[in-house]
This record gives C-alpha cells, sequence and structure tokens, in this order.
C-alpha cells in the first residue's frame, strides 16, 4: 500500500484565509463572536510580547557569539558591507514610501481607518502577563553576552556558555515553530474580524495590494543597483551576474529561507567566479547578517502604519528604527518570520506598541512578503561576496610574496 503524503497549507495561504474569515466574521457573525476570537488575539498578544524579549536575548547573543569563527579583517569587512547595504536599502525603502504612499492612501481612508479605530471591541478578559525583562534590557544583555563569548572563543574558553546560547536558541525557536508561528493565523483572525467589526477593514486591505507591488518593484531594482557596483568594482558583467543569480532567488521564494538556500546560493557565487575561500566564508555569513529585502519591507509596512494612523513619520524618526533593527535582525533568519518578529520589540521606537492592532497590520504586510524579502536578501549575497573578494585581493594578497605568504594571509582572513 502506498503512503501519500499528506497535504499541508503553507503559512501564507493560512494567513490569507485567516484575513478572508475574520473579515467574514466581523461583518456577518453575531458581535460575541467576534469579541470571543478577540480575546483571543489579546492573549496571544500578551504571550507574543512575554516572548519577544527571550527572542532577543536568544537571537542576537547568538549571532554575535557565532561570529568568533570568522574572526579577522574578511569578518569586519563583510559585516560592514551587509550592514551598509541593509542602512542604504531601509532609507531608499522610506524615500518610495514618502514618495509614493500618500498618493494612493488618501485622506478618506485614513480618516476612516482613524475613526474605526475607536469603534474596536474589547475582549471578554486579559491575561495578566509582563515580559520578563524590558527589550531594552534584553537587547543590552545580549550583546554584552554576545561579545564577551565572541572574545573568549578566540582565546579558546567560553564554549560552555556558547552551548547555553545555542540551546536557549533552539528553545526559543522551539517555541516559535511549535506554538507562535502556528497560532499567528487565529491571531490575525481575531484582530481582522476586529477590523471588520469596526468598519475598516476594506480600506486597509486595499492599501496591502499597492504597497506589496512597491516593494517588489523596490526589491528588483535594489538588487541590480548592487550587482551594478559589485560588477563595476570587480570587473565583472552585471548582467551575467545577475543572471547567475537567479536561481538562488527562485529557491529561496519557493523556501522562504535564507539558511535553506545557502548551498544553491553558493554554487550560483561559484558560477560567478568568486574563489572557493570568499564564497564559503561569505554566503553563510551574509545569511545572517545581510538583510536589505526584509529592511526594504518592514521600512515600507511601518511607514504605511504610521502613515494610515497620522502618526509621525519623519526620517528622522524611522532612520533609528532601521539602524538598530539592522543589528537586532542578526540570526533572525534562523526562525520563520524572525525579521518580522525581530521588529516588534523596536515598534515604540516609531510610537507603536508590539503587542497592538497595528502590530497586527504589519505581520500580516509582512509574511505575505516574506518570501520575496528573502529572496532579495539572497540575492544580495552574491553581491557582497564580490565586493569582499576585490578586497581580500586588494588589500590582503597583494602582501603575499610567496605561497608561504598566501597561506598565512589566509589564516588571518
Amino acid at each position: 500500500m502506498t503512503n501519500k503524503k499528506a497535504f499541508t497549507l503553507g503559512l501564507i495561504p493560512k494567513l490569507i484565509l485567516a484575513i478572508i474569515l475574520g473579515t467574514v466574521v466581523g461583518l456577518y457573525c453575531p458581535e460575541v463572536v467576534t469579541k470571543i476570537a478577540v480575546t483571543f488575539s489579546g492573549i496571544f498578544g500578551k504571550f507574543l510580547n512575554f516572548i519577544i524579549p527571550l527572542m532577543i536575548i536568544a537571537f542576537v547573543a547568538k549571532g554575535i557569539a557565532d561570529l568568533s569563527e570568522g574572526a579577522g579583517k574578511l569578518l569586519l569587512v563583510t559585516v560592514g558591507i551587509a550592514y551598509t547595504s541593509t542602512l542604504i536599502a531601509g532609507s531608499l525603502s522610506y524615500g518610495m514610501a514618502h514618495s509614493l504612499f500618500p498618493r494612493f492612501i488618501s485622506a478618506d481612508m485614513v480618516e476612516k481607518i482613524q475613526q474605526a479605530s475607536e469603534k474596536t471591541l474589547e475582549p471578554f478578559f486579559e491575561l495578566p502577563l509582563n515580559p520578563a525583562i524590558e527589550v531594552t534590557g534584553a537587547l543590552v544583555l545580549a550583546f554584552i553576552v554576545g561579545l564577551c563569548v565572541s572574545i573568549m572563543r578566540t582565546k579558546g574558553r567560553g564554549e560552555t556558555f556558547y552551548g547555553i546560547i545555542n540551546e536557549f536558541n533552539e528553545m526559543i525557536n522551539m517555541v516559535l515553530a511549535k506554538a507562535i508561528i502556528p497560532l499567528l493565523p487565529f491571531f490575525i483572525f481575531g484582530n481582522f474580524a476586529n477590523m471588520a467589526y469596526s468598519g475598516s477593514v476594506f480600506a486597509i486591505l486595499s492599501i496591502f495590494i499597492r504597497i506589496f507591488g512597491c516593494i517588489l518593484v523596490l526589491h528588483i531594482i535594489y538588487i541590480f543597483a548592487m550587482f551594478m557596483v559589485a560588477g563595476t568594482v570587480t570587473g565583472r558583467n552585471p548582467a551575467k551576474t545577475f543572471v547567475k543569480m537567479l536561481p538562488a532567488y527562485f529557491t529561496a521564494v519557493g523556501t522562504q529561507s535564507s539558511a535553506a538556500t545557502i548551498p544553491v546560493n553558493v554554487d550560483c557565487n561559484r558560477q560567478m567566479g568568486v574563489i572557493r575561500q570568499i564564497r564559503e566564508f561569505v554566503i553563510p555569513l551574509a545569511a545572517t547578517v545581510h538583510l536589505p529585502g526584509s529592511m526594504i519591507t518592514l521600512t515600507s509596512c511601518v511607514y504605511t502604519l504610521l502613515f494610515m494612523y497620522d502618526m509621525p513619520h519623519s526620517y528622522g524618526l524611522i532612520i533609528k528604527f532601521i539602524a538598530i533593527l539592522g543589528i537586532a535582525m542578526v540570526a533572525a533568519p534562523g526562525a520563520p518570520g524572525g525579521a518580522v518578529m525581530s521588529a516588534l520589540p523596536f515598534l515604540p521606537v516609531v510610537g507603536v506598541a508590539s503587542d497592538s492592532p497595528m502590530a497586527t497590520i504589519l505581520i500580516s504586510l509582512y509574511l505575505t512578503q516574506d518570501s520575496f524579502g528573502t529572496a532579495a536578501n539572497v540575492a544580495g549575497d552574491n553581491a557582497v561576496s564580490m565586493l569582499v573578494e576585490r578586497f581580500y585581493f586588494k588589500h590582503i594578497l597583494k602582501r603575499a610574496k610567496t605561497k608561504e605568504d598566501e597561506i598565512e594571509a589566509m589564516q588571518e582572513a
């Protein structure tokens, strides 16, 4: 008897279904049904708020501690290029959002959403669950622990504590995989039922579609611009290297995972002619620290929220969010929806509560486009590797007079 593989619905279809069902329930079902859904969403929101600081400690501490494995000039150059690229991507996303979004987010839509927010239902009861540590404290603790362990590992110590960090990271990933992500559609269901009940849902959904198109176009433009820069610096044909990257891009669209795409991306990098030492070092590292696609999506979504609810949305405000998130998202790609989950604790930087309905809209906006953001991250990693290779040849190997010198230079790197 042949065993048939059980059919499973992916996360994005579940989210879309949750939005549709939540809208139907909010519009046509008795108020008590919507209120039950809102109560669940409120409890889940409290739980999410409790997990978020622990997530920061798990992700950021491990991400920084892992960097000791590639300590040296190449590490600094790779991380520097990756962080600069992420900041530029976020800034371009703000520029696009500021220029285009006000044109199709009309004043009537904004007014309708603001008025509807006053008509939302309250839950039957709330769970008195508070985070064990504040977000800022969690971030500082994560940096201290990560940096100390990283330094200790370069001296042959700290492996025991590194093992603890690894296991704690696995625990949080397990909570995300087994609880947060599976229950997320129900959380979104409850919030969209509430928005439908209040009358704001259709204005919000009409904005979703247009934002999606703008973000996707900016992803492609930014990736090609990166290949133009890398091609010009390294003397490679940008168009040809761009085409050789496409298998990794489409693999990432399907897997929605930077980590799962690493083998394909390394092979694409090989076909571009990047030397083995560089591609095997940069591609896995960049999968963790280089997140321009995710930053473009998050910045656009956050701008949309702030604009819709008539909140301050200046570049000076949002660049703080971008700068912090560029660091906090380190190692976040290891978890499902990790980038948007990493963003939630820092929404208060722009005036948004991490467990508010606005945060729900952000999660919905981001996760429906997560695969394309991941694909943009993966594609850009190839451009980063070409730039790092150029640095390697120009500043390290030029000093290698003999084969022994070359080996020593590689060991230093």
